[in-house]
């Protein structure tokens, strides 16, 4: 579903909070991937997913919210909800959540504003990082693909610290408009061309504190 975008968080030893927490799987799929994605049901990117804490520590637990294509908002553990995506994607699915997070490598993901940039004039697409759906954009005055540099290497920003461990080797889910859910295959293309594939880096926290939008990164020496 469509990511939130946030002008500031908490990121715990899992990443950010509620990142990734619900995710629906596809029952009897004998499979280390089973879960139902944008790859299988392009219009869940029409679905808006809101994570609301505010709650906390008043006797509730943090919840999801989701607003359908059609507007009408729903729990993400409802009934209703888990039948209308059923019937779009046509396989039989159920709700999992997970407080550790439902990620595909790491916990925590970062790209190269000057990365989506190359990689969207390359493909003809509108630059939008939603897109890419990544936990943090970073502007900066490197070229496209600088953050690869960054893998062996411990980041800080706010009083977060990061351990950058790997490469992100895309898959077509970068290929989907985060509004439509329409394909650009062209996308994909580009990032294999001018970067093998790979586009943004992974991560594991080290320290866990707040961040904020504009907040600097720093890359410690070694």
């Amino acid at each position: 579903m469509r990511g939130e975008e946030l002008r500031s968080a908490t990121v715990g030893l899992q990443g950010l909070p509620g990142d990734r927490l619900c995710a629906f799987v596809q029952t009897g799929l004998q499979s280390t991937f089973p879960w139902l994605t944008g790859r299988e049901l392009p219009a869940l990117l029409r679905y808006q997913a809101v994570y609301d804490d505010t709650g906390r520590g008043a006797r509730r637990e943090p919840t999801v919210q989701v607003t359908t294509p059609g507007g009408e908002r729903l729990p993400v553990d409802s009934e209703a909800l888990r039948e209308e995506i059923e019937r779009g994607s046509g396989k039989p699915i159920r709700l999992h959540l997970d407080h550790r997070g439902n990620h595909d490598s790491a916990y925590v993901s970062l790209i190269a504003a000057s990365t989506l940039r190359a990689l969207s004039e390359a493909a003809g697409v509108a630059i939008d990082h939603r897109r890419f759906r990544m936990n943090f954009v970073v502007d900066g005055d490197g070229p496209p693909f600088s953050e690869t540099a960054w893998v062996g290497k411990v980041l800080r920003s706010g009083s977060v610290r990061l351990a950058i461990t790997e490469p992100d080797r895309r898959c077509v889910m970068i290929t989907l408009d985060p509004d439509t859910g329409a394909r650009s295959p062209a996308v994909l293309r580009a990032a294999a061309e001018l970067n093998g594939a790979c586009a943004g880096v992974y991560a594991s926290v080290l320290a866990a504190g707040d961040v904020a939008l504009g907040d600097e990164l720093v890359v410690d020496p070694a």
